[in-house]
C-alpha cells in the first residue's frame, strides 16, 4: 500500500514532505494537539471546502490550515464541531491568512457569531500591491511565488468519503503557499506604505460578508421591479422576507421555496385567493396558503408604509462620457501608483462623483471614494481633473501610463470662444 492510499483510508497519518508536514485529522484528540500547535505560531493560513447548493446554510466539509511547519486538513464530518479551532480564528492575537476570504468570514460568523479577529486577505493585498484584482489563487501564487498550481478539483464533491488522493492534494495545495505569499506581499505593502490600507479593505470585506444585520433592501435586487407600483413593491418585500425566514428555518435553498421571478409575478398578479395562485406555474401548492397570507398583510399596508419605487436614472449626456474620462484618469493613476483600478473604484463610484459635482453636493457615503485611503489619495486626483484644475493629454500612446497632466485654467476655459465677424 502506498502512502497516499494509507492517508485516504486511515483516520490520521503524517508524512514528511520537504519543509512541511502534512496531516489529516479525524479524531478529537488530534484536533486538540493541532490547535495547540497553531496557537503557538500566532499566524496561520486558512481555507475551507463546503457544499452549499442544496441547503440554506453551507455544509462545511473540510478545513485546511497551514503553519510554517505543517499543513493540516481538519475533517468536521468525522470530528464534529470545531469550537477549539474557531476560537483561534476569532482571537485577534492570531493572524489568519486567507485568499478571497468572503466565505471563510461567513462560515466563521455562522459557527461562532463573530468574525475573524485579525484577518489578512491575499487577494486584497495583491490588488494594493499592483497586481490585478480580483486575482485567483493559482494566478496569485504563480505571480508572487512563481509556482504553478493544478486547479482541477474546483467542482469536486467534498461531502463524499473517503477523499480521493487528488482531492487531498488539492486541499493541501490550497493553503500550502498562503504564508509565503503573504510574507512577500507584506514586504511590498510595507515599502508602499499600504499596510493600513489593507486593514481598511479587510474591515470592509468583513462588514459586507457578515453584516451585523442583513440588509433590509436586498429584495430590490430582484429583476422586473420597474413596472410595479408601491403597493405591489410592498408585496415583493414581504414575500422576500418570508422566503428567507422559511429557507433558514428549513435549511433549504431560497430558490426552492419560491423562485425570484415568481415573487415578482405574484406581486404583479396581486392574488385574492389560493385559486389565483394555482395558475402560477412553478409555485408549490403546499405554500399557497402561507403566501396568500403574506400578500394580504402587505396589501393592507397604507401608502406611507409602501416602499418607494426605484427612480430611473435620467442623466444628462455628459455624465456618461465624463465618467469615461475619469475611468481613464483612474486607470493611468493606478498604473503609476501600483494599484489595481478595479479595487479602487467602480464605474458607479465614478458616476456618483460626477453627479455630486454637477449638483454641488457632497459625494454620497455609499461611494468607495468617500472614505479612507481612497478619499485621501485618489479622490483629490480625480477632482483636480473634474474641476478643471488639471488638463490631460496623451503623452505617449505606447506607454503603460500614456497620459500626462498639465495645469488647467478653468476661468479661461469658461470664456466664450471669439466670434469671427467676417
Amino acid at each position: 500500500m502506498n502512502p497516499r492510499q494509507f492517508i485516504v483510508h486511515h483516520s490520521s497519518f503524517m508524512i514528511e514532505m520537504p519543509d512541511l508536514l502534512e496531516q489529516i485529522v479525524t479524531r478529537p484528540e488530534e484536533l486538540a494537539e493541532v490547535c495547540a500547535h497553531v496557537a503557538s505560531r500566532r499566524s496561520f493560513g486558512f481555507d475551507t471546502e463546503f457544499v452549499g447548493e442544496n441547503t440554506y446554510h453551507p455544509h462545511l466539509c473540510l478545513v485546511q490550515v497551514a503553519t510554517p511547519e505543517r499543513i493540516v486538513l481538519l475533517d468536521p464530518l468525522a470530528i464534529g464541531p470545531l469550537e477549539a479551532f474557531w476560537k483561534l480564528v476569532v482571537d485577534p492575537a492570531n493572524e489568519v491568512v486567507v485568499h478571497a476570504g468572503r466565505e471563510e468570514v461567513r462560515l466563521c460568523r455562522f459557527f461562532t457569531g463573530k468574525t475573524p479577529g485579525n484577518l489578512v486577505d491575499l487577494q486584497l493585498a495583491a490588488g494594493l500591491a499592483g497586481l490585478s484584482y480580483p486575482l485567483g489563487h493559482g494566478a496569485l501564487v504563480s505571480q508572487v511565488l512563481r509556482v504553478q498550481l493544478a486547479k482541477n478539483e474546483t467542482l469536486t464533491e467534498w461531502a463524499n468519503r473517503p477523499l480521493t488522493p487528488a482531492q487531498i492534494r488539492y486541499a493541501f495545495d490550497d493553503v500550502r503557499h498562503l504564508l509565503p505569499a503573504w510574507r512577500r506581499l507584506s514586504k511590498d505593502l510595507g515599502k508602499l506604505g499600504r499596510v493600513e490600507w489593507l486593514r481598511e479593505e479587510v474591515a470592509r470585506l468583513t462588514a459586507s460578508a457578515a453584516p451585523e444585520e442583513p440588509s433590509p433592501e436586498k429584495w430590490r435586487k430582484l429583476r422586473g421591479l420597474g413596472s410595479l407600483d408601491g403597493r405591489r413593491l410592498a408585496v415583493v418585500r414581504a414575500l422576500y422576507a418570508w422566503r428567507e425566514e422559511r429557507a433558514a428555518a428549513t435549511n433549504r435553498p431560497a430558490r426552492t421555496i419560491v423562485r425570484d421571478d415568481l415573487i415578482v409575478e405574484i406581486a404583479r398578479r396581486n392574488p385574492r385567493s389560493e385559486r389565483d395562485l394555482h395558475v402560477v406555474r412553478g409555485l408549490a401548492k403546499r405554500d399557497t396558503r402561507a403566501i396568500l397570507e403574506v400578500v394580504e398583510d402587505a396589501r393592507a399596508l397604507t401608502s406611507e408604509h409602501w416602499p418607494a419605487p426605484n427612480g430611473r436614472e435620467q442623466d444628462p449626456p455628459q455624465v456618461g462620457w465624463l465618467t469615461g474620462v475619469l475611468a481613464a484618469v483612474l486607470g493611468d493613476l493606478c498604473v503609476r501608483q501600483n494599484l489595481a483600478a478595479n479595487l479602487v473604484a467602480t464605474s458607479q463610484d465614478l458616476k456618483m462623483l460626477v453627479r455630486a459635482r454637477m449638483a454641488g453636493e457632497p459625494l454620497p457615503a455609499e461611494s468607495l471614494l468617500a472614505h479612507g485611503w481612497r478619499a485621501k489619495h485618489v479622490l483629490p486626483e480625480l477632482l483636480a481633473v473634474l474641476d478643471g484644475e488639471r488638463g490631460l493629454r496623451v503623452a505617449d500612446i505606447r506607454a503603460e501610463a500614456p497620459l500626462a497632466f498639465d495645469p488647467g485654467n478653468p476661468a479661461a476655459d469658461a470664456k466664450e470662444p471669439p466670434v469671427d465677424d467676417e
